[in-house]
């Protein structure tokens, strides 16, 4: 397996993808796992691609990444983010591009934590007059 050109990491909720960009023919691999095989619908599929194709860049480099943590749409976030950070090291001038769309901004929302006397972080119990 060539070396890889560039490494960079995203992360959302409590996934992190720690990403790798080679030179190659488009091919991306998740955990040792085909894209298609990983996310089964194609709307994950396709959002993880979108900082390739804002870029015109789908065909020239293959992607291999480390997905940890969270579930499928945290996970499919990082790995965006981590895609988009990476080819940023590879070429600057592809940052403008990138941020314009958004693809920079690492999305801060957590889960809260749920509070002592509540059902929930903000649920409380169902109240009972009599």
């Amino acid at each position: 397996m060539p070396k890889p050109l560039v490494q960079a990491t995203g992360r959302r909720k409590a996934s992190v993808a720690r990403v790798r960009l080679r030179d190659g023919s488009g091919q991306v691999t998740l955990n040792g796992r085909q894209l298609e095989d990983y996310f089964p619908t194609m709307a994950s599929r396709m959002r993880v691609m979108e900082p390739l194709q804002i870029t015109t860049t789908q065909g020239r480099y293959d992607v291999d990444a480390t997905l940890e943590g969270g579930g499928i749409s945290g996970q499919v976030d990082a790995l965006r983010l981590g895609i988009a950070r990476a080819l940023i090291v590879l070429d600057p001038e592809l940052r403008p591009m990138l941020k314009k769309a958004g693809m920079l901004t690492r999305d801060a929302r957590v889960v809260e934590r749920k509070k002592y006397g509540l059902r929930k972080a903000r649920r409380a119990p169902q109240y009972t007059k009599r």
